[in-house]
């Protein structure tokens, strides 16, 4: 039943793509199926974001359509074999692009306006570094889902042991949890070279250097070196190093030669400046990162957090928390956590907030409306994308407001990292309600749980606060708060007049002049 449900989602999805002739390649991350197109022309934006399955969609250097955690890891191997088939069948005609909707502001219109802002960014977003920072969180998305399956399976473990339950179990878990941790440098080195264009098992081969035990017998700078050190930021850059080293090879070394010369000096003169440079450097930096955050959380912790939390969308829109990607990694690495997720998390609660807000400000914005609650199960789960896209960044005041939810509840968590309550979450990827299996910290899981949840209550309330009192100025309202294909409950319930002959009434929430018992609005 469900594989049948998911090949009628892709089924769904080919045609309103421009059919299996424009698609040029085909993949996914955590919630999005990112699909390379020919031409841009040939999608029907309204029609993708109608199916029931389709949350949002998203333009960035592949068209990202966001079907949610799971969802997608079935759909996509689902278009994937369709594709194939029905090429090997014969081309399908390309779909004409749908009509124009009337103008008018909907939740299609706001849609659209979201889509052009992130087209927009997009432009801004293509400088080198950025590109660059990109390709960096390209090598660590495909390592999520074990990063979170050995987080899971390490709280379980460090549940267990603390209750004192299962104690032949508790060893077995232990290597689960860890044993992915110990080799994640083997992984990044493999990806690295993958993103940049070397051959993937000489990038992992450098890579395994580092966590080799042997490393202990050597002395570097008048210190010994140890397993792991340097980390994945090491691996990174020694598979970067081995990329350009390979190509440099496969320029100079003649084609007869080329099979066996080439390998071995990538991994030669690569390790050699992996051992004797690269893994000082990398653990000194990997050090740093580490202690700062210690640092940063434990003296300022409420006003870092509320800048983390508040500043975390708008470094999404510039394309810079992709830098964070090898930092949590690290941290990770470290101390088992990243501190600096749950607090990032925010930025999400107070998006979920705002959406509420939105939604009781527009009684009569029935196509918003719509969205918003279509939107909001995976908001909660910490899939935003349709919301910020959707509602709150092309309405443009309930995106700062929703951004001052986040801060307020990044600065809920980070006192308490302040007060000594320091807690993270075991993997990246998963955000909200979402994050509760993977959080671990000093002061207990329960604790833990509190600190977490507390911050997501907050981030919730003055999301929605700040969003419902400054979020919209009158001239919004008015112009908002109408919809040429109203809700229908929505409509019986807040303006009996709606259902008069003529249809009509005053859009400002003045009520009718018939006199009616007609509730005030929000």
């Amino acid at each position: 039943m469900s594989t049948d449900k998911n090949r009628a989602t892709a089924a769904a999805i080919l045609p309103l793509v421009g059919g299996p002739d424009n698609i040029t390649s085909i993949a996914h991350c955590m919630t999005r199926l990112r699909i390379g197109l020919r031409d841009r022309t040939l999608v029907q934006d309204e029609a993708l974001k109608a199916l029931p399955a389709v949350m949002g969609v998203v333009e960035d250097d592949t068209y990202q359509i966001v079907l949610g955690p799971g969802t997608v890891a079935r759909v996509t191997p689902e278009l994937e074999a369709l594709v194939a088939e029905e090429r090997a069948a014969a081309p399908a005609p390309a779909t004409p692009a749908a009509p124009p909707s009337p103008h008018t502001v909907t939740a299609e219109e706001l849609a659209a306006q979201g889509a052009a802002i992130k087209q927009a960014q997009k432009a801004k977003n293509s400088t080198p570094l950025k590109l660059f920072l990109r390709r960096v969180a390209n090598i660590f998305v495909p390592l999520i889902p074990a990063l979170i399956g050995c987080g899971i399976i390490a709280g379980l473990n460090g549940l267990l042991t603390n209750f004192g339950w299962l104690p032949t179990i508790v060893p077995a878990l232990a290597a689960m949890a860890s044993g992915f941790m110990s080799l994640i440098a083997v992984f990044v080195g493999y990806n690295t070279a993958k993103e940049f264009g070397g051959t993937p098992i000489l990038g992992g081969a450098v890579a395994a250097i580092i966590v080799f035990p042997g490393v202990a017998k050597i002395d570097v700078f008048g210190q010994q070196l140890s397993p792991g050190q340097g980390g994945v930021l090491g691996a990174l850059a020694a598979a970067l190093l081995a990329v350009y080293v390979e190509k440099w090879c496969r320029r100079w070394v003649p084609e007869a030669l080329d099979v066996l010369v080439t390998p071995t000096l990538t991994v030669l003169i690569s390790g050699l400046v992996t051992i004797f440079g690269l893994m000082f450097l990398a653990g000194e930096a990997s050090r740093a990162i580490g202690t700062f955050a210690t640092w940063l959380l434990a003296t300022g912790g409420a006003f870092a957090g509320l800048v983390l939390g508040g500043l975390f969308l708008p470094l999404v829109m510039l394309g810079l928390h992709q830098a964070l990607i090898p930092i949590h990694t690290t941290l990770i690495e470290q101390t088992g956590y990243t501190v600096l997720l749950p607090i990032l998390a925010m930025a999400g609660a107070g998006q979920v907030g705002a959406a509420i807000a939105v939604y009781y400000r527009l009684p009569r914005n029935g196509s918003l409306r719509r969205t918003i609650k279509s939107a909001l199960p995976a908001g909660f789960l910490g899939v935003g994308e349709p919301l910020i896209y959707g509602v709150s960044l092309p309405l443009g005041r309930p995106f700062v407001t929703a951004c001052v939810g986040g801060a307020a509840g990044g600065a809920f968590i980070g006192l308490f990292n302040q007060l000594g309550s320091a807690f993270g979450s075991t993997a990246i990827g998963p955000s909200g309600w979402a994050l509760f299996p993977l959080l671990n910290g000093k002061g207990g899981l329960g604790m833990t749980i509190a600190i977490y949840a507390g911050g997501l209550a907050v981030g919730y309330a003055v999301g929605f606060l700040a969003t419902y009192f400054f979020g919209f100025t009158k001239q919004m309202l008015v112009d908002l708060n109408t919809d040429p294909e109203p809700d229908p409950a929505t409509a019986a319930a807040t303006d009996p007049a709606a259902t008069t002959a003529d249809g009509t009434h005053g859009t400002d929430g003045t009520p009718p002049p018939a006199p009616a018992k007609e509730p005030a609005m929000s």
